[in-house]
């Protein structure tokens, strides 16, 4: 079977999900592809009629070895209409544990056939200049791996897995672990740093940022993906919160050793 078109579902607030996935398409070297970016509420393009692409590719990052609630509800709202598809999650060198069986079984409940699966690593979003964790990342060689494993996954498709009904393999625990997420904790402004010109507010994924006030974000909407943090030009918003601070010391001590993607066929 031929792969000529494939959607790319992504939940992605810092880029790095997206670029990873993106580096896959590439290999697989297809005609057509289109977006089904459920990062930002505003700009979410479900397919009315269930998916219809050749092969879909699933890219979540994830938060605490879990995939983020939020992309979650987005994603099963898609119909997968028995569409074969590749799913990767990307870690920011720690663990991804859970996050990858999550996104196999739930693609598998709305209705997608998983053939093959990843684990990339992006840079971590508590990493700073001071405690960089998997900064730059995923670098040349990672996108390499990824443009690589979309010509395997191009090749199996086409000569054995089309049919197949096997339960595609992974790591992971059923029942997941407890998501354990800090609570309360959100970006703060550094009011004469900031110029007000209100970039990180459309970059929100949960729409946190108040619009009118950008000082203001609502901590019971905030998933700390620091995607408003990323865009700031002038270096204004931080999450130097004490609690995440020494849980950036713990990774940065614990996980600096460069880990390599995992890849399953």
């Amino acid at each position: 079977m031929i792969i000529d078109s494939t959607g790319l579902i992504l939940f992605s607030p810092t880029q790095t999900t997206k670029k990873i996935i993106e580096g896959i398409a590439q290999g697989l070297q297809v005609t057509t592809k289109q977006y089904f970016d459920l990062t930002l509420p505003d700009t979410i393009a479900h397919p009315s009629q269930g998916f219809t692409q050749d092969l879909a590719i699933i890219g979540a990052p994830v938060y605490a070895g879990r995939l983020p609630s939020v992309m979650l509800s987005r994603f099963k709202q898609i119909k997968g209409n028995g569409r074969p598809a590749v799913i990767v999650v990307v870690y920011g060198n720690r663990a991804y544990e859970d996050a990858l069986i999550e996104l196999r079984n739930v693609a598998i409940e709305i209705g997608f056939k998983p053939i093959a699966a990843g684990a990339f690593i992006g840079e971590h979003s508590y990493s700073t200049s001071d405690l960089p964790i998997a900064k730059s990342r995923p670098d040349a060689d990672d996108m390499a791996t990824a443009h690589k494993f979309g010509k395997e996954i191009r090749k199996k498709f086409m000569t054995e897995i089309s049919n197949t009904n096997e339960l595609l393999q992974v790591p992971g625990n059923f029942p997941y672990k407890e998501i354990q997420m800090l609570s309360g904790v959100v970006p703060s402004v550094n009011e004469a740093l900031c110029l007000r010109c209100r970039k990180c507010v459309p970059v929100c994924p949960t729409v946190a940022i108040d619009k009118e006030n950008p000082m203001n974000t609502a901590k019971d909407l905030c998933i700390r993906c620091c995607a408003c943090v990323k865009a700031c030009p002038s270096y204004a918003k931080l999450l130097d919160d004490p609690r995440i601070k020494q849980a950036a010391e713990w990774l940065y001590a614990n996980f600096s050793v460069r880990k390599e993607p995992e890849i399953y066929l």
